[in-house]
């Protein structure tokens, strides 16, 4: 019996993982198609439209969420959630290990940017959202870091996940260097984030309708914030330095086990 029951929730959620997928795409397109048009007729100043479109995408994704949860599909807990609606100014870096890690994020930071890839402008679903919100792109690598210092002068966070793509199971995981080149060359500190799946699913080697055996449960946990000046002082070292030492620690704290290398003091005797 209890074979039965399990076989027969595992079919409800492959079912359901599909409806919620459809659902995602069909609200990505009406966003795109009818909201975020009406907020370019109606509301002229660039700073409150994007504003209001970030906040839409918030409360799009929480409701999605919402679905989600009480469907069976996955379940989520997030733990430090009101550090990151407070955190002004700075970079927050987390780990990619789903397909959902940006939904999950981006629902409790109403007001946040986002580093995406450029393919995302060619998404039908997301081009719309990435163009409303004002998001970064990662393909314009001469305006990036003016763009960036820029929005975080003014007091915005920027979310990056620094692998550039979802970790791969059983693999090292790699960091890109864009993040911590950001964080040094505009003197910008980090908000550290982790998130981890219960079971395999949305990860990059699978696909939407091989659900695990039992419900997942997506955690995310927000760490320390970590203090520029500790890593960099551009009496004492060059930045390509500091950004490799940098990105070092960040790899130490998205994924435990790395040998640490810390600071301007390492950083120095390695000069």
């Amino acid at each position: 019996m209890k074979g039965v029951i399990s076989t027969l929730n595992r079919l409800w959620r492959i079912a359901m993982t599909g409806f919620c997928f459809a659902l995602f795409g069909l609200g990505g397109l009406l966003l795109s198609v009818v909201w975020f048009n009406v907020l370019l007729v109606f509301v002229w100043d660039n700073a409150r439209r994007r504003r209001i479109a970030r906040r839409s995408i918030a409360a799009s994704f929480r409701l999605f969420l919402t679905v989600t949860r009480v469907l069976g599909v996955l379940d989520y807990q997030m733990n430090g959630v009101d550090i990151l609606r407070q955190e002004r100014g700075c970079l927050v870096v987390a780990n990619h290990p789903t397909l959902i890690d940006y939904v999950l994020l981006a629902s409790v930071m109403p007001e946040t940017d986002c580093l995406v890839k450029s393919a995302l402008l060619k998404n039908p679903f997301l081009s719309g959202v990435v163009r409303a919100a004002d998001y970064l792109v990662n393909s314009q690598a001469d305006a990036l870091l003016p763009a960036s210092q820029q929005r975080l002068a003014q007091g915005d966070t920027i979310l990056i996940f620094p692998e550039g793509t979802r970790t791969r199971p059983g693999e090292t995981m790699t960091l890109q260097r864009g993040a911590a080149n950001i964080a040094v060359r505009c003197g910008s500190d980090i908000r550290v984030v982790t998130i981890h799946c219960s079971q395999r699913m949305l990860d990059k080697e699978s696909k939407w309708y091989q659900v695990p055996p039992v419900k997942p449960l997506f955690t995310v946990e927000v760490r320390e914030r970590v203090k520029i000046d500790h890593f960099y002082d551009a009496n004492l070292q060059e930045p390509a330095l500091a950004a490799r030492q940098l990105n070092r620690h960040l790899l130490l704290q998205l994924q435990p086990g790395t040998l640490p290398l810390s600071g301007i003091n390492d950083a120095s005797a390695l000069s």
